[in-house]
């Protein structure tokens, strides 16, 4: 579909049937049923805008990026180029010298943590994050203090899923080198207040690096009122599509910052005597990129931009509500994660019920939803759970399959209670 026709869609209030046209695997049946998706916040479905953009690519230019003159490597270049300009647009980056792209937010902190912390830890310094952290943004870290005998430090949360707030400004010390805090938690909906963290860390002028993963598809970005110094993302959490996504950082860290991989695209000059690298954000790309990805990526920006991230984040919101609301209501059914600013996540327990086990019952009546620890083992040892199941938002989904999802659940719980 092209990306024009979309602002049709666009209303006062969300046109979500008219917007689910746009997504061709919700026609689908699973299990004889009717798909009902709710594992958004593992991945997100595609609408053909993104799908048109990446086939478009390989029908009529598929070409290597940069440095080829002929029209397929100019037109391929180009258009990579604009996703990087989009992916900055979307943050409101001073730059497009400020965006490496990246397999995803998991990669941009690795680049951080090897490129950016290495070279400047020395032991005893210390690496904060939270409790709420996903894997990403603690086995790094973990690896990195192994490494050079720095310390991993973890500010406390609260019984609702909240960070406490003083607690980590009190953690906040000569020694802290860089802050890692995710924006909202993909096991509990936490939405952090960042901009708070990040006033917190320039008295003592230490960096931070926010985990947007699951920020950039129902927030408006704005790194520069946010203050914080790293932004990750990746394309299949927005509607784009997997293996893509980006690392935003001042361009005046990147300048600072050596190479982390060497090879191709990353080098200006090579010589059995040395090598001179390229200039940002190049030097962090090496080798061939994943260039469908990267317009896929761009595409499902103008998709977003297009629709309106506040308008979907409003239509989801009361999604969030809505089912919290019903769930409350079921006896044995605990929500973990009760945050008062919270994104469209819903993590839940069922007395004497294993996730696994709901997960496996309720997808028979079409309805996916995620199981297990969601990449937070900190999060499930804290709350006191072996897992959870977890129900997430997109803008596509519709009231109607809340009640499907209830009704799966109910009959969960007849059968295994």
């Amino acid at each position: 579909m092209p990306i024009d026709t979309v602002k049709s869609v666009v209303r006062e209030q969300l046109d979500v049937m008219q917007l689910r046209e746009q997504f061709p695997v919700l026609a689908r049946e699973v299990h004889g049923k009717p798909l009902v998706y709710f594992d958004n916040a593992a991945t997100v479905q595609r609408p053909l805008a993104v799908i048109d953009a990446m086939d478009d690519f390989y029908r009529r230019y598929n070409a290597n990026v940069h440095r080829g003159v002929h029209q397929l490597s100019v037109e391929a270049s180009e258009a990579f180029e604009d996703s990087r300009r989009a992916v900055a647009r979307l943050l409101n980056a001073s730059s497009d010298r400020e965006i490496v792209f990246t397999r995803g937010t998991t990669e941009a902190i690795n680049l951080v943590a090897n490129s950016f912390a290495r070279p400047r830890l020395q032991p005893g310094d210390e690496i904060l994050i939270t409790h709420m952290e996903h894997h990403a943004n603690i086995v790094p870290w973990q690896m990195l203090c192994e490494q050079t005998g720095a310390v991993l430090k973890v500010a406390p949360i609260n019984r609702s899923g909240e960070l406490l707030i003083d607690e980590l400004a009190g953690m906040i010390g000569e020694r802290t080198r860089l802050i890692g805090v995710v924006h909202v938690s993909n096991a509990l909906g936490t939405v952090n207040p960042v901009a708070e963290i990040c006033r917190l860390a320039r008295a003592f002028d230490v960096p931070v690096l926010v985990d947007g993963a699951q920020a950039t598809p129902h927030e408006r970005i704005d790194v520069q009122a946010l203050g914080c110094d790293f932004y990750c993302l990746s394309a299949h959490k927005m509607y784009g599509p997997t293996g893509i996504g980006a690392l935003w950082a001042r361009e005046s860290i990147l300048e600072t910052m050596p190479p982390w991989q060497g090879g191709g695209e990353m080098i200006q000059w090579v010589s059995f005597e040395g090598t001179t690298y390229n200039d940002i954000p190049h030097r962090f790309e090496a080798g061939t990129p994943n260039i469908a990805g990267a317009i896929g990526l761009g595409a499902a920006i103008q998709w977003l931009e297009e629709i309106g991230v506040e308008r979907m984040k409003a239509h989801e919101q009361k999604l969030l509500e809505l089912a919290t609301a019903r769930m409350e209501q079921i006896d044995g059914l605990t929500i973990i994660g009760r945050a008062a600013e919270k994104g469209p996540v819903i993590s839940f327990t069922l007395d004497g019920v294993h996730p696994n086990d709901l997960g496996t019952i309720i997808d028979h009546h079409g309805v996916a939803l995620r199981t297990g620890h969601h990449c937070a083992m900190p999060v499930m040892q804290f709350f006191g759970v072996p897992a959870t199941a977890r129900i997430s938002f997109a803008a596509y989904n519709l009231h109607s399959e809340i009640d499907v999802f209830l009704h799966g659940l109910e009959q969960a719980r007849a059968m295994l209670v």
